[in-house]
């Protein structure tokens, strides 16, 4: 009975939405595999050493939490695959200003920081090899980039990118790139921006240094279609449900358009649709002032693995179960430039 009626959802309304023009210049890709209808991928946001213990990371903290619930996916779904986007050096310890009569003054809330912050080289991932081995051991996942330091100064406090130009991008993202390649970890030639904020410089400055694609738009809202566009977190104005090239074809663009408070019937509406269902997580679920509806605990958990088992028992084999690594490396110059070693540049 629950397969009939999702079987029968109909196609959903078509939305318009204001472009960013001063970053899109956006074209379809031919991005799946012969004789796959659609695809679904799964990546989790604010991957550090600190998903233990802000003080420490201890493997069996680990295995408890989020990663030890994506873990389970994995064993429970042989064909699903996940990209964690993981922060060189995470200094957040709240995404929402504590600092709550400072954050009231202008001029000064901008210029400073609206919440404690952790010190630089806390959370630096080459100073936690038992972390690195973790991750390193987990099957079908890949690593891809989610900001240097997850903090700015003023009340928009993870958006480490809003107000920097070119050259402050560029500096930052060569030096979150130089704490992978202490590591040795392997990484992905694709960034997902803290805060979900794009800006112009931040574009120019991933092309600089070689990233290939990003992951900027979130949008759980939007009714699907075929000609859906984003207008909720992030990059307005791209695909909904499709990869798109932005930035005259330097960059791959892929929407996060499923979470822990989306239905099943809208999973379904994008496999119909031949889209590509991006299911986002958070690594941690309560933080001080804040908690994540999509954090990755046992109730998404479980969720997600009754989403991913009906979907296999309505498609079948058609559904290409993929990571946005391997839809850029289709996409964007070759797999082989794609996944780097840490040290090592394309």
């Amino acid at each position: 009975m629950y397969k009939e009626r999702l079987a029968t959802i109909e196609q959903e309304v078509d939305v318009r939405t204001t472009r960013d023009s001063e970053i899109l210049n956006g074209r379809r890709v031919n991005w799946l595999p012969e004789g796959k209808r659609a695809a679904l991928c799964f990546s989790i946001d604010d991957v550090h050493p600190g998903l233990g213990n802000q003080e420490h990371n201890a493997v069996g903290e680990l295995n408890q939490g989020c990663l030890g619930h994506l873990r389970w996916l994995l064993d429970r779904h042989p064909r699903l695959r996940a990209t964690l986007f993981t922060t060189a050096d995470w200094r957040e310890i709240s995404p929402v200003p504590t600092r709550r009569l400072l954050a009231r003054i202008p001029y000064l809330r901008e210029r400073l920081y609206l919440t404690p912050i952790l010190p630089i080289g806390t959370m630096r991932l080459s100073n936690h090899p038992e972390f690195i081995q973790f991750l390193k051991q987990l099957p079908r996942v890949e690593i891809g980039l989610h900001g240097l330091h997850h903090v700015q100064r003023g009340p928009r406090i993870p958006i480490e990118f809003q107000k920097l130009s070119a050259n402050e991008c560029t500096r930052m993202l060569q030096e979150m790139i130089a704490i992978f390649a202490e590591t040795g970890l392997e990484y992905s030639l694709l960034m997902n921006p803290p805060g979900w904020e794009i800006t112009e410089s931040l574009t120019n400055a991933m092309i600089e240094t070689g990233i290939k694609s990003v992951a900027s738009a979130r949008d759980i809202r939007t009714p699907i279609s075929r000609t859906a566009i984003t207008n909720m977190s992030g990059l307005k104005g791209v695909s909904l449900i499709y990869p798109e090239l932005i930035c005259g074809g330097q960059l791959l663009h892929i929407t996060s358009n499923f979470q822990a408070t989306s239905t099943a019937d809208r999973a379904v509406a994008i496999i119909k649709n031949g889209g590509l269902l991006a299911i986002k997580a958070h690594a941690m679920k309560t933080v001080p002032g804040h908690t994540a509806l999509d954090g990755l605990d046992e109730l998404y958990r479980n969720y997600l693995d009754l989403v991913f088992t009906r979907l296999e028992d309505m498609y079948g084999d058609s559904i290409w179960w993929t990571s946005m690594g391997e839809i850029t490396s289709r996409c964007m110059n070759g797999s082989n430039q794609m996944v780097l070693k840490a040290g090592t540049r394309s």
